[in-house]
Formats: C-alpha cells, structure tokens, sequence
C-alpha cells in the first residue's frame, strides 16, 4: 500500500512546490492554485451587483466620497509602481467607492475592488486614517489572501482537483468555490482571515501608505481610536478576526520604522 501511493504524493507535493507564489514585501510563500485570470473576474461582477442593489447606497459627488477616491488612486499609484519595479505581474482594475452603512467597515477584493462604508469615517477622521484602513484592505488583496484561502481548500479535495487547479485548468471544483465566495451577496464582504494574514495585511498597509505619502506613525492614532470604539463592546465585524488592539498597535509600533523607509512626503 505505501508502494502505491508514494507515486501520488510525489506529484501533488511537486504540483504544490510549483504553485507556490511569493508576497510582495514580505517574501512569504503561499500556496497558489487559483490565478487573476479565474478570481478577478468573479470579484469584479460581485462588486458591481453589490453596487447595483437596491438596497446600497453609493455616495457620489460629495466630500467624503471624493477623499475616498483620492487616498485610493494615490494608494494605488503607489502600489502599481512598486510592483512593476520589482517585477511583479499584477493587473489591478482598481475602484474605489463609499458606501452609505452605519456599519464600521472597509474591504478590498481581488483585483481592487476597494469599498469603504460611511460608518468608519468618524473613526479615520484624517486622511492618514482613511489611507490606514484602505490600505489595510488593499494589503489583503495584493497578499492574495482570498485565493490563498481557495488554494487551501481546493488542497484539501480529491488529487485530481488539486492536478486540475495547479495546471491552470478551470476545473469544476475551483469554480465552484469561487462561485461560493463571490456569488450575490457579495460574501467577500464577511471573509474572515487569520490573525496571521492580518498581521501581514497591516504590514504591508503601512509601506503602501508610507509610499503614497502618507505618514506610517499616524496609523496608531487610527487603531487607538478604534480600540477606544471598541471598549468594553464587540468589535466590528471586519475586525472579528484581527489581533487584540493592544497586540496590534504593539505590531504597528514594531513595524513603523521599516515602512518609514519608504516614506515619501
């Protein structure tokens, strides 16, 4: 019996070397079974249903809505740079919108689809703020945490699927799991990471600030206005699966002077 299957395990655990990536900054390896091309598309369709609902409100036109848009691009600008100089093949379709919602939230999907909810605004108050939590979000996306989650999952199925995704194949079983992710509903929106995963999104968040300008040291003013929201309640449901607040503005102190080191006024 062991005979027979130490040919299998051989080629998944060769296909797993082979669909590995790398993330920008970090240099962590992560398992990567499902492409741009297979999840980008999928995200951008959810985010234009969620936009065309009915029951959400865009704001357009209007101060805040236009801060938004501009921290984004800048945001993005930035990034785009970043990865082209350092030979990463990204193609972001970036959007950035500001959605009406009492609800303390911002997320980012693959590909760029930033939203940020009118709620969190009286928390972000400085533009250093907003440009904070978006590219906390956005650290998620260039991170690849939503189709490393996939990766996972599709790992877990029958050998075959896992040959299928690794070989660039749409397979019926990585659809499918794209399908549940970003099916209406936008269910990205309630996507839960690691602590792990959050503790790279925040790293990475702060060197994308820094680049676009933004100084890295103002983000602790940011989590310590949400730790004061947060005290003695439960905290927002973006934030249900992030560090405790005094573990994560310990992070933020420790990781402010390497992103300092791309500050750039």
């Amino acid at each position: 019996m062991k005979k027979a299957f130490t040919p299998f395990l051989a080629i998944v655990i060769s296909i797993v070397i082979y669909a590995c990536s790398t993330v920008p900054l970090t240099g962590r390896s992560q398992l990567s079974l499902v492409s741009d091309d297979q999840i980008n598309p999928a995200a951008a369709q959810s985010y234009h249903e969620l936009l065309s609902d009915p029951k959400t409100t865009v704001i357009n036109g209007t101060t805040d809505a236009e801060r938004v848009k501009r921290i984004g691009n800048k945001l993005a600008v930035a990034i785009d740079s970043y990865l082209k100089a350092n030979g990463y093949n990204y193609d972001f379709k970036w959007e950035f919108n500001l959605i009406k919602s009492p609800e303390v939230n911002a997320w980012c999907m693959p590909g760029g689809k930033v939203a940020v909810y009118s709620g969190i605004l009286p928390i972000t108050q400085t533009d250093a703020g907003l440009a904070t939590v978006m590219g906390h979000e956005i650290g998620h996306a260039i991170a690849h945490h939503s189709a490393e989650a996939l990766s996972q999952q599709l790992a877990l199925q029958a050998g075959g699927s896992v040959v299928n995704a690794a070989t660039g194949s749409q397979s019926q079983t990585t659809q499918v799991l794209i399908n549940q992710l970003y099916g209406v509903g936008g269910q990205l929106a309630t996507l839960k990471y690691s602590r792990d995963k959050e503790n790279e999104a925040d790293r990475l968040g702060l060197t994308f600030m820094a680049m676009a300008g933004y100084d890295p040291h103002q983000a602790l003013a940011f989590w310590q206005r949400m730790a004061a929201q947060n005290d003695g309640g439960s905290p927002p449901e973006f934030l249900s699966t992030h560090p405790s607040d005094a573990t994560r503005i310990a992070n933020i102190q420790r990781l402010i002077p390497e992103a300092m080191k791309y500050y750039r006024k």
